[in-house]
């Protein structure tokens, strides 16, 4: 057997250069007990959370693989619900950081997620159109509301009823019946996606966005409270026929109900208030009062109202009516009781409009007791702003509090360059060029450029060129952080920069069709009498095309120049004549990179392919399909034969290059990869993606075999095929409005395996007691019983608690899918130790939910068998008795509970009276001590 080549894993080691991703929510949390100063954003797979006033990253809550799509805060501000892209939702505690609790349900992104008042239910809403209710406390789903027919925007629990209000891109609002799981209205007064809602008036009133500048208004009526008897029938549509909802007007308030039995409320369109924006709505939120609404579309503008409480709507009704009177009076005129209304612009009042620096992406606001509105912003451009705006004021002016830069780049950078002692990371954007530290992470220097596109570290790493769009060279000091020196070194854009092996000058490429050498040189700066470095031009090669990449050979013999025509022409450097052109690719090569003993050239390009050549003779030593999209960045490993790859499908990948072999992929970047960097002793890479995050990798200690790496990938790849599978259906369940919470994914079916191997165990080792039994009884003494091993690590329990065990380690969200796939030759076993337990009242609640789920999915097939009919009539008795047991203790708890509630509050007001008491009489003593000398002074 040959030896085979050992390779070095290289593993994620930080994200930096992200202040907030623009997928995701921004929200206000609670941190130790302050709220409206510390703010959670998604930051890719992560959430970051900011403390806004000292403009300091506070807390990370680590997600796995995907994407943030969406935030919500609990209301007792303890915990964080954070949606994915893959349609998980995880439960963030903000004390530890920790995610308790995991739901699996949907099937896409998660694009709505709200807590009920109490905090105990969460209700999701995704773009595979499904609505899903999760039990916080029970950690489980309670069931799945369908009707949708695309992505739905948002979802609004209302307090006082059991009443959802969920809102879609197809158009309608739908209103929803917890108790009885059905929607029971459907609004379809809108011409376009419904992008956002919010309940204002104590839930009396609800507000809806959609693509135009209209905030549609319409009144909320609770139709046990007011029902009228004259109502005609006529005024409701009973199931309007599908063109009915064409031939309606826009203003017409159309409502269907779809069980006319049970008319809960009314909805009835008020009018609309216009935004000063023309495009569509992309987000609406009021605070946690309501007494504040704020909006904004596609643009930097965040339109906030004020919203009239029942009190203040009194005054203004008394004041009108006071001055309608006199009008009256004035005019001689006889009616004493002049009608007078409100104006739904007089009742939801415009406050101001800020205007942040860039797109606004999400935002959210918070009203203090005091009056003042704190508002956070997170920008399209990697930017957190925070305005205060004193609501109470003559003319509202929302004054910026907080801005978060620092921690990245405006736009997406184009470039990265490593220090020559691996210590700095050099990042270029759009505007900036930012100076890291690799250890710390830190930003150390910010500098304003023009649009980057290429950049080197100058020899000593105390200056950085970086190359741009408009065809400048800037030189950049890191000391003094400022801008040394500017030329205009091509007409075109400068694709690439490289840096000559005897460190004494550089080549640029352009779009201008050249190749320019430039040598570095010292000259005597103006300003003071001291020499500075400088570049001086000195050579030109003129080609047919524009340039797109430009490479040294380590000897500094070749040159290789990638050029729009799809080939790599080598030259000579010394006499710039012509070597050999390496053809074959169907696009322009994007990246090249040279090994460093100079035989082998890899080439990537727009075709996905990456080339091997040799850079004797050119021939292409093997063609390798790379990437799904256009290879971007292409740099051999220091010392090595080695190379790694970005593409625009967002990963990337490690290579060999004499064995032709694809060794790892790293995954991270949820968007496409625009270049990367490899430190000069090959033990870190940096990458930067369009998701405006910088990733750093890190080589580890831990070798890397290509046969397991290849089944690590294939059982991924399982796992996903799993997921996308069909979901089982359940007997007796129709596809109506309701269904499980649940989906089926790689762990449900793990949990299912792990109950039949117990089961099986259970099985195995009672028949091995029953012959144990019958061989002592056939020797007449006792002989020794040698346990499973299993049995023995938990302690010598029996087969049945072993099964027990098992169970109660299944996670409370993923119980019912597990029993779901589990085969019915297992369920008699299951029901029989069910009962034992029961009978024993262990785990009573988790039992009981388990055993209700079984009966109803395996109902036909568990009343036909006459061998389970005993076991069911034991489970009926035990059940009920082992419940009701449970429910007086959980009923004499409660008594108990209020009973020290009621003490507590009493002792509280006696304290507080006894206080008040004390208080008053030392004033009174303070007051006759003063009068004693004012007296004596007297």
């Amino acid at each position: 057997m040959g030896l085979t080549r050992q390779y070095l894993r290289y593993s994620p080691t930080a994200l930096f250069g992200i202040v907030g991703s623009a997928r995701g929510s921004a929200a206000f949390v609670g941190l130790r007990g302050e709220r409206g100063r510390c703010v959670a954003v998604p930051a890719c797979e992560h959430v970051f959370v900011w403390d806004t006033r000292k403009g300091e990253k506070v807390l990370i809550l680590k997600g796995l693989k995907q994407e943030v799509s969406c935030l919500c805060p609990s209301p007792d501000g303890l915990h964080l619900a954070v949606g994915y892209e893959d349609g998980s939702i995880r439960i963030f505690s903000l004390l530890n950081g920790e995610a308790n609790i995991t739901f699996n349900g949907h099937k896409a992104a998660v694009t709505a997620l709200q807590y009920d008042h109490l905090g105990g239910r969460l209700v999701s809403g995704s773009k595979d159109t499904d609505v899903i209710v999760w039990d916080v406390i029970n950690e489980s789903g309670l069931y799945r509301l369908r009707g949708h027919k695309d992505a739905v925007t948002q979802v609004l629990f209302l307090k006082e009823k059991n009443l959802l209000v969920t809102s879609g891109k197809d158009t309608l609002v739908k209103w929803w019946h917890l108790d009885t799981q059905h929607c029971f209205k459907t609004l379809v007064g809108h011409r376009a996606e419904v992008w956002g809602m919010a309940l204002l008036s104590e839930e009396k009133r609800l507000i809806t966005g959609s693509a135009d500048s209209e905030l549609r208004v319409w009144d909320i009526t609770y139709i046990q409270e007011v029902k009228d008897p004259d109502e005609p029938e006529s005024k409701k549509t009973k199931g309007a026929s599908p063109g009915a909802e064409e031939n309606m007007e826009e203003d017409d308030t159309i409502e269907l109900d779809e069980h006319p039995e049970e008319r809960i409320i009314k909805c009835s369109k008020v009018g609309s208030i216009m935004r000063e924006g023309r495009d569509r709505v992309v987000s609406l939120a009021t605070d946690r009062t309501g007494k504040i609404l704020a909006c904004h579309g596609t643009d930097a503008v965040l339109e906030v109202f004020s919203v009239l409480s029942e009190e203040e709507v009194q005054k203004k009704l008394e004041k009108k009516m006071k001055k309608a009177k006199k009008k009256n009076k004035q005019n001689s005129e006889e009616d004493p009781e002049p009608s007078v209304e409100l104006s739904l612009q007089e009742e939801i009042q415009r406050i101001t409009n800020i205007k942040a620096s860039s797109k606004i992406k999400s935002f959210d606001l918070i009203l203090s007791p005091k009056g003042e509105l704190k508002i956070v912003l997170l920008l399209q451009n990697n930017v957190i702003e925070s305005y205060n705006l004193n609501v109470s004021a003559q003319v509202p002016q929302a004054v910026r509090a907080s801005k978060i830069t620092i921690g990245g780049h405006r736009s997406d950078v184009r470039t990265l360059a490593f220090s020559s002692d691996n210590i700095a990371i050099l990042s270029a954007s759009a505007e900036s060029v930012k100076i890291w530290n690799r250890s710390t992470l830190q930003c150390i220097r910010t500098m304003d450029c023009e649009y980057a596109l290429c950049s080197l570290f100058v020899p000593g790493d105390r200056q950085v060129i970086v190359g741009t769009k408009t065809g400048k060279l800037q030189l950049y000091d890191l000391a003094s952080g400022s801008l040394v020196e500017a030329l205009n070194a091509h007409d075109g854009a400068v694709w690439s920069i490289a840096l000559s092996p005897d460190q004494h000058g550089f080549v640029t490429g352009g779009a201008d069709k050249c190749v320019k050498f430039w040598e570095f040189e010292f000259v005597k700066d103006e300003s003071s009498a001291q020499k500075r470095l400088s570049m001086k031009h000195v050579r030109v090669l003129q080609l047919d095309e524009d340039v797109l990449c430009v490479r040294y050979s380590p000897n500094q013999k070749l040159l290789a120049v990638s050029l729009l025509d799809c080939t790599v022409k080598i030259f000579y450097v010394d006499t710039l004549k012509f070597f050999i052109s390496l053809y074959g690719h169907k696009l322009p090569v994007l990246c090249m990179d040279i090994s460093y003993d100079g035989t082998l050239i890899a080439t990537g390009s727009a075709d996905r392919n990456v080339k091997i050549w040799g850079l004797d003779f050119g021939d292409c030593h093997r063609s390798l399909f790379a990437h799904d999209d256009s290879v971007m960045y292409l740099q051999f490993v220091a010392k090595s034969h080695l190379f790694f790859t970005a593409g625009k499908d967002s990963k990337i990948k490690q290579w060999d290059a004499d064995k032709f072999e694809h060794i790892q992929t790293l995954e991270g970047h949820h968007q496409e990869v625009w270049c990367l960097a490899l430190s000069p002793n090959g033990d870190y890479v940096v990458s930067a993606s369009h998701d405006k995050s910088l990733r750093l990798w890190g080589r580890t200690r831990e070798p890397l075999v290509l046969e397991d790496e290849r089944e690590m990938q294939r059982e991924a790849e399982y796992e996903e095929s799993v997921a996308k599978e069909e979901q089982p259906v359940v007997a007796g369940e129709t596809q109506g409005e309701t269904g499980l919470a649940g989906k089926k994914t790689i762990e449900t079916i793990k949990a299912t395996e792990r109950i039949m191997e117990a089961i099986e165990l259970y099985r195995e080792e009672t028949a091995k007691l029953k012959e144990h039994k019958a061989i002592c009884k056939a020797a007449g003494k006792e002989v020794p019983f040698t346990a499973n091993p299993i049995l023995r690590a938990y302690g010598n329990i029996t087969p049945s608690a072993y099964v027990l065990e098992v169970f109660k380690k299944v996670k409370s969200s993923e119980l019912e899918e597990s029993l779901l796939v589990l085969p019915f030759s297992y369920v008699p076993d299951l029901l029989r130790l069910f009962n034992e337990y029961i009978h024993l009242g262990s785990d009573v609640e988790l039992l009981c939910r388990a055993l209700l789920f079984l009966l109803k999915i395996h109902f036909g097939q568990i009343t036909s068998n006459h061998m389970l009919v005993t076991v069911i009539e034991d489970l009926k008795k035990t059940t009920i008795s082992r419940v009701s047991e449970a429910r007086d203790v959980l009923g004499f708890n409660m008594a108990g509970l209020q009973y020290l509630k009621r003490e507590i509050e009493a002792k509280d007001e006696v304290t507080f009276f006894a206080d008040a008491t004390d208080r008053f009489e030392e004033k009174k003593r303070k007051r006759k001590k003063k009068e004693k000398m004012v007296l004596a002074v007297l």
